[in-house]
């Protein structure tokens, strides 16, 4: 059974489309993609999804900004980083992360939890 659809933030093309691919591969749809922060707060705020995979740092710009956003505080957000737990806000450290690389059953496993709360 398909699930609902998902917003990818990430700011490297090859890593967006990997991970685009692997929703898709796990039964979820990719509803938006953003590669900046402008693009990521426009889709946090209109686009209608069920869960986030948020690069925390969008190239300088860290991604901060998106998480408090009025519909994401009511959707499920994972936070993907190079820098593991270091690198998240310490007000999100609560929330689930994917140390990139990571594969795709650890994006399966974070997603499976993040639907299971929702």
């Amino acid at each position: 059974m398909p699930h609902g659809g998902s917003i990818s933030v990430e700011d490297e093309a090859l890593i967006q489309m990997m991970i685009a691919d692997m929703l898709a591969e796990l039964g979820h749809s990719v509803v938006a993609e953003a590669g900046d922060l402008v693009s990521a707060l426009e889709h946090a705020n209109t686009t209608n999804f069920d869960f986030a995979v948020l690069d925390v740092l969008l190239g300088r710009t860290s991604s901060e900004p998106v998480c408090p956003s009025s519909r994401t505080t009511q959707r499920s957000v994972v936070f993907a980083s190079w820098y593991g737990a270091d690198g998240v806000p310490v007000r999100f450290q609560e929330r689930p992360l994917l140390t990139k690389p990571f594969q795709i059953d650890q994006l399966n496993g974070r997603m499976a939890k993040l639907l299971d709360r929702t």
